[in-house]
């Protein structure tokens, strides 16, 4: 009976994906087949994500009816993608001279609407062969608005299959009340010998996205990686044995001796170290989430980088669904063998809370998105089959598999262990907590925790800047705009990193010799470093369809080894200063990169789109909060898992009686 229930299960789940990556189209053609055109989305040029149906405008098709609907996939609901056939009548090879195909008489209600639209400046899309093409409505011209009614279709072939397409709009005339509209088209067939494969070369900008400022910005990344791995070694080997020399001395000395001695250090809260945090339910859920996040993201980057996902619609959030649902026995292994040896009882409820965090949070700003979208009467209202097709992943696919994990992360944390709560610590925990001493004010918890999202958000601020403009901004209209004092301004930039990975090693060579850490210039030489990364991103000004996932896999795999460098530093800081609550110091310390990240959204919001109202606003600051939530929960379960590490290893070679 579970082998059926098994079997059933799959089944559900290859229907559901299925459709996400079938391939309906075969992209051959016979001269004279029918190529159908279909009409996506139209909207305010500023607002990408505020679309509406095309034809809510007062626009007409044409005249040929003989077309199967559209099957949309899941993505494509998702994103608001509502395909309707154009009614033109284009067929393959044969050009079309221009033709009327419809006529429309104007009603007051009816150009105010096309009005509006102009001084808006909405832009529509539309799709032929799975090719996108791009035009505006229309244009103001001396304070009046003029609506193109001519679309020139322009095609390429290279034997029997569409190797690219253009439009040209033209014939605007005068909205108004009671104006006669007629809508006429042209198809014009030109020969190419431009190969099939790179048809979508066309909708990229490799000048752009390949810049040597791009090269630079993952030079300087890879420059802070060096040295923060150079930091890390010095502390694990100078100061560790430094520290390690010290407390044997103590240990040879008589007990009268000791106590006059100057105590101090880290291995002072060895009985306390391991004391579980507060809130295990919580911190495992997020530890496990964290996890998840990361696997997904590198192998979603790594697909990406050997298929090309960007010439299908939704490719990519297709690919995440599935890779996120695929992989989630790794957020109840990861989830429930932490809270197994937090000495968690409830793993049941640690079981649902962990694997439906996230997509409880995406469920309750869809829906909220939702409630504007059929306000607004926008294309992004999500249709009842798939909010029903989301919640039978959730339940048949993601809460099923992460039970699976959630079974094998206790096992193997029990069988690792020696006793019930999985696997034993280096050093006894005493029954009574040790007193907390005080301390300056940058080895507290709140600023080391911010101090150490720093670094890690550098390493990601161009790459995170290059994904807005390909993501949230309109990618046909405008050109590169390139300032050449960037080259200058990339060499500056990698001299900061320089300058902050050395100044970061002086301070450490400083702390070895002082019971106490001090700095008095740290925060000039962040701002420099900040203000040189800013004036990189300032050099870009560019709509583009992004591509190149191989920057991304890179820039991933630099995040998580900065973070981890910077997390253990946090973390010896926090230790030395005889604070042993480093497991949550350690989550937040990499968790706080979110913070600076949404931070820059706010500043990207403002100063950086001309997005306006409502529904574009809250669906950009929405959907930035759970991005920045789930960039927070990788960086500190990161974060985490480094810093278990490295105090397991410390505490693990120290003689403690």
């Amino acid at each position: 009976m579970l082998r059926y229930s098994w079997l059933w299960r799959i089944f559900i789940f290859v229907i559901l994906f299925g459709s996400a990556f079938s391939d309906e189209h075969t992209h051959v053609y016979e001269e004279g087949e029918q190529i159908v055109l279909w009409m996506n989305t139209v909207g305010p040029y500023h607002n990408l994500q505020e679309t509406y149906a095309y034809f809510k405008l007062p626009f007409c098709k044409g005249e040929v009816k003989n077309v199967e609907h559209y099957h949309e996939t899941l993505a494509e609901a998702l994103q608001g993608i509502e395909l309707d056939f154009s009614g033109l009548d284009i067929r393959f090879k044969q050009s079309v001279k221009k033709t009327e195909f419809c006529r429309r008489l104007l009603t007051e209600a009816e150009a105010s609407q096309l009005i509006s639209a102009i001084v808006e400046r909405y832009w529509y899309q539309m799709y032929l062969d799975e090719l996108s093409l791009v035009g505006v409505v229309g244009e103001m011209r001396d304070g009046k608005a003029m609506l193109w009614t001519h679309k020139k279709f322009e095609i390429l072939f290279n034997h029997n299959q569409i190797v690219g397409v253009s439009l040209g709009t033209s014939d605007p005339i005068e909205v108004a009340a009671g104006a006669e509209v007629i809508y006429t088209y042209e198809v014009t067939w030109i020969e190419s010998k431009l190969p099939f494969e790179n048809r979508y070369d066309y909708y990229l900008d490799a000048s752009f996205y390949q810049h040597r400022i791009h090269w630079f910005s993952i030079f300087n990344s890879f420059m802070m990686v060096i040295f923060l791995v150079v930091l890390v070694s010095m502390i694990l080997l100078r100061t560790l044995r430094k520290d390690y020399a010290r407390y044997n001395r103590e240990d040879s000395l008589e007990d009268l001796e000791r106590e006059l001695g100057d105590e101090y250090g880290w291995k002072q809260v060895h009985g306390d170290v391991f004391r579980c945090p507060a809130g295990i339910l919580y911190f495992s859920s997020l530890i496990g989430n964290g996890v998840h996040i990361t696997v997904v993201s590198l192998i979603v980057a790594l697909l990406a980088l050997i298929g090309k996902m960007y010439t299908e619609r939704g490719g990519v959030l297709s690919t995440i669904i599935f890779v996120y649902a695929l992989f989630s026995p790794v957020n109840g292994f990861i989830g429930g063998r932490t809270y197994l040896r937090l000495g968690g009882k409830n793993w049941i409820l640690q079981l649902f809370l962990g694997s439906l965090l996230m997509p409880t949070l995406v469920v309750i700003i869809a829906l909220g998105i939702n409630t504007l979208a059929l306000f607004y009467q926008t294309s992004r209202v999500l249709p009842f089959l798939t909010m029903l097709a989301v919640f039978a992943i959730i339940v048949f696919v993601i809460l099923p598999l992460n039970l699976v994990g959630t079974v094998l992360g206790r096992n193997v944390g029990r069988s690792i262990g020696t006793s019930a709560s999985g696997m034993a610590n280096p050093c006894r925990v005493n029954s009574v907590p040790r007193p907390i001493p005080a301390s300056k004010w940058f080895t507290k918890p709140l600023a080391i925790s911010f101090i150490g999202g720093v670094l890690p958000f550098g390493s990601i601020f161009i790459e995170m800047y290059v994904v807005l403009e390909g993501t949230l901004t309109l990618n046909d209209f405008t050109k590169l705009s390139f300032n050449p004092q960037g080259c200058m301004l990339s060499f500056g930039s990698c001299f900061s990193v320089f300058q902050i990975c050395y100044f970061c090693m002086l301070l450490v060579i400083k702390y070895l010799r002082m019971p106490v850490f001090k700095s008095s210039s740290s925060k000039c030489m962040i701002v420099e470093f900040l203000l040189n990364l800013y004036f990189i991103f300032t050099s870009f000004w560019a709509y583009k369809v992004y591509y190149v996932y191989g920057f991304t896999l890179l820039v991933i795999f630099i995040l998580i080894v900065v973070t981890g460098c910077s997390t253990v530093v946090c973390t010896y800081f926090l230790l030395n200063a005889e604070d042993y609550r480093w497991q949550w110091i350690s989550f937040f310390s990499g968790a706080s990169t979110a913070v600076y990240v949404y931070i820059y959204s706010i500043y990207y919001f403002l100063f950086k789109t001309k997005m306006f109202g409502l529904f574009q606003t809250a669906f950009y600051f929405s959907y930035m909060a759970f991005f920045c939530f789930a960039l927070g929960c990788m960086c500190g379960a990161i974060g985490y898992l480094s810093a278990n590490r490295f105090v397991r290893t410390i505490y693990s070679t120290v003689k403690i009686e």
